[in-house]
């Protein structure tokens, strides 16, 4: 289920040697569009993490299924999922804007940390699954 979707373009400078988009700048992208999705929903990633709610990743499940090349134009979704009492899952696709072929599919579970460090799941964030 798809609740949100926002689209990008492919700079030349996150492509590698190959010509294509390098892996680790897939993460960029779907972080990216996790945060636009936040402000969505009234949310503010900066603001979150002053007023003390620090959400971190604690996995990331990517599946590389084709590659983009600069120029795409290719649309990043987001789908909140509650993974657990204490974890928020973002199912995510890549999907290239002009083929609509499917580049990427991610599962990102995330948690936020008190101050202790300690891990749970603040009343702030339950609003993304609503």
């Amino acid at each position: 289920m798809t609740l949100f979707k926002h689209r990008m373009t492919v700079r030349d400078y996150e492509c590698d040697m190959q010509g294509v988009v390098n892996n680790a700048v897939y993460q960029n992208y779907l972080e990216h569009a996790r945060h636009e999705f936040l402000k969505t929903r009234g949310l503010d990633f900066a603001r979150l993490t002053a007023d003390g709610i620090i959400v971190v990743v604690v996995r990331a499940e990517i599946d590389f299924l084709r590659s983009l090349r600069s120029g795409d134009a290719f649309d990043v979704s987001v789908a909140p999922v509650r993974e657990s009492k204490i974890r928020l899952a973002f199912e995510q696709t890549i999907v290239h804007a002009e083929t609509a072929e499917m580049m990427l599919r991610a599962r990102v579970i995330t948690t936020a940390v008190n101050e202790r460090g300690r891990p749970y799941l603040p009343t702030a964030l339950q609003v993304l699954l609503s």
